[in-house]
Formats: C-alpha cells, sequence, structure tokens
C-alpha cells in the first residue's frame, strides 16, 4: 500500500480523488489547505475519514510519514510544498504548471535530485487516445518527419476568480497544454519562440486572453499557436485544433474524434502533387491514456521499479520554459532564446 497525502483541496482535487478511487495500492493518508473546512469538506466528499486532516503540510507529513505527496496548490505556492515534501523524503507528483517562475522551477527540479525522489507534473494532456495515436503514426514515417505543426485555440470560458484578474492568462494558465502536447507529437526539442499578447474589445479577462506565438522546435521543425479564452462561436475542443504538415503528407485532428492523414503518391492533378488517405493506425496497446488516472498509475510505477516517469519534471521543465519564453517575448516584443535546465 502506498500512503499518500494530497495538498490543496479546491475544485481541481476531484480529479485526483477521482483518479485514487479507482487504484488500488493506494490510500489517501491526508488533506492539507488553508481552509480546514475544505478539507473536511473533501474528507466526506470521498469517504476519507481515516484521513489527518490540517492546515500545516510539515506537520501532517510528521504526523502520516508518507511515501509521496500529491500537490494541488495554487502555482505560488509549489515551491513551498515541493520543498517540504523532498524534506520528508516524500516523492512527489504535482499539477501543471511545474511552478511560477522559471527560476521556481529549477529549484524545484534541483531539489528534486538532490532528495533522490521521483518528481513528476500532472501534464495530462499527454495521456489523451489521439496524441498518442499522432506520435505512433508521426514516429513510423508514413508521411515522413513533421516540418510545421499548427494548434489552434478558442474557447470563451467565463471561469470567474483569480483567472480574470492574472496578467498572462492564457500564456500562463492554459498554453502549457498544448505546448506541451506539441513538443511530445513532434518530437521537438524548443529553441526560440516569438509572441504577441493582446486584449480584444470583447474581453472580460484584465490582460492575456489571446496570443499568437512562432516556436521553432528545430532540426527544420516550426509550431505555429493561435488562441484566445474570449472566442464566442465555433468553439474549438480544449485540446485544440491541429493541422501537422510533414515532408509526404499531412495529419488532421480536430481536437475530438476527427482525425485523419493523406500522403503524397506518384503523379500530379495539375499544378498540385496528388494525395491519398492513410490510415492512423488505433491507439496501440502499449500507449498509456487516461489523463489523471494515467499519470497517477505511471507515477506509482516509477516509484515501485525505480524508473522514470514520462512526465518527469527534469523533462516537463522543457515545455515550461516555452512558456515563461513566451511570456518573456510578447513583454519586450521580440523573439527570445528557449532554454531550459537539461535533463540529469
Amino acid at each position: 500500500m502506498m500512503n499518500v497525502v494530497l495538498v490543496g483541496c479546491g475544485a481541481m482535487s476531484r480529479h485526483w480523488l477521482d483518479a485514487v478511487r479507482q487504484i488500488d495500492g493506494l490510500a489517501i493518508v491526508g488533506l492539507v489547505d488553508l481552509d480546514a473546512e475544505r478539507a473536511q469538506a473533501r474528507a466526506r466528499e470521498y469517504d476519507l475519514s481515516g484521513a489527518v486532516i490540517g492546515t500545516s503540510l510539515d506537520a501532517v507529513l510528521d504526523q502520516t510519514r508518507p511515501e509521496a505527496v500529491f500537490d494541488v496548490v495554487v502555482p505560488a505556492a509549489r515551491r513551498g510544498v515541493a520543498l517540504s515534501a523532498f524534506a520528508h523524503n516524500c516523492h512527489l507528483l504535482t499539477e501543471k504548471p511545474l511552478a511560477d517562475s522559471p527560476e521556481n522551477a529549477r529549484a524545484i527540479v534541483e531539489a528534486a535530485r538532490q532528495a533522490g525522489r521521483v518528481h513528476a507534473v500532472v501534464q495530462n494532456r499527454r495521456y489523451v487516445t489521439n496524441v498518442r495515436r499522432i506520435r505512433r503514426f508521426l514516429d513510423s514515417g508514413a508521411i515522413g518527419a513533421a516540418t510545421s505543426i499548427h494548434a489552434d485555440f478558442f474557447v470563451a470560458p467565463h471561469f470567474g476568480g483569480f483567472r480574470e484578474e492574472m496578467a498572462h492568462v492564457l500564456l500562463l494558465d492554459m498554453a502549457i497544454h498544448t505546448f506541451d502536447a506539441a513538443r511530445y507529437m513532434a518530437a521537438g526539442e524548443p529553441a526560440s519562440v516569438y509572441c504577441q499578447e493582446w486584449e480584444p474589445a470583447n474581453s472580460w479577462y484584465r490582460q492575456g486572453s489571446s496570443a499568437s506565438a512562432v516556436i521553432d522546435f528545430g532540426g527544420g521543425k516550426v509550431f505555429t499557436y493561435a488562441g484566445s479564452w474570449c472566442a464566442d462561436g465555433f468553439r474549438t475542443s480544449w485540446e485544440g485544433s491541429w493541422r501537422i504538415v510533414a515532408e509526404r503528407g499531412s495529419l488532421i485532428w480536430d481536437g475530438h474524434d476527427l482525425l485523419k492523414a493523406e500522403v503524397v503518391v506518384p503523379g500530379r492533378d495539375g499544378i498540385f502533387d496528388k494525395t491519398q488517405p492513410i490510415e492512423v493506425p488505433p491507439l496501440d496497446p502499449a500507449d498509456r491514456v487516461g489523463g489523471h488516472l494515467g499519470i497517477i498509475r505511471d507515477f506509482m510505477h516509477a516509484i515501485e521499479t525505480g524508473t522514470e516517469p514520462e512526465t518527469r519534471g527534469a523533462d516537463n521543465i522543457k515545455s515550461l520554459a516555452m512558456v515563461f519564453s513566451a511570456i518573456e517575448s510578447a513583454e519586450i516584443g521580440r523573439r527570445v532564446a528557449i532554454s531550459a535546465q537539461e535533463e540529469r
């Protein structure tokens, strides 16, 4: 049995606890929140009557001595949670983003390395079925290597609360999902970015609800991102809408179930090369899916086997660097290099 303390009992904690219910061999032995009543409410909601409830993570860790910590706090509190977890010899699985600044991200990854603990990020869009299918299809070489990756993200949620007051709200709170998915699907290594943000007249956000970015993935790959959190009408999926152009064809995905590809074949129709549909194979049994559930299972497997999880912090920091570099570019108005601590 793996004992875990969950810290941060807001709305997002339900996704974690829903997944935990489906996993044998995992027990939530503590719930921590600055609002003790909120933690108590989660304990009642999920029948965790035996869990220790507290407002101090250190105190609950001292009392329960778990193997791992689940971090579902706001990003500004993430570094403190990480350092407490590692000081108590705990492994750590954290909600995205990894940190609220490049400095804190580097500090957390380095602390995990020094502690010798497993540290991973809930980058749950990687565990979407069609994301896995696209990566495997591109790796097969069926349409050649990807040369350009394009993602559109247009939704208009009225969250209320802190998001509507955030700076760089789209890039900082949501773009990490699309950026990480692009990096994964196209096997890209981000090198530089140019980004522009703006606030449309119809926006109800304070700053940064709309953005456009061009990211150089190296090796002749370019990723373009166009997004808005105040685009009413013709809403995209939360996964975005994708077109990937490769050396010998293209692939499109609507972010839902529509996924199709065409490959170049001999001959021309007038001035155009001929193309024909090509099947994107179904999910392979080896492909891990399941969102939070899949990631938590991988995290447990890494702890049990001494291996590294796919969404380990030392790798995920590269996706986060794309976000922070895009923000920097938007602020200074020019292309900037993307750099992140190298994986160890």
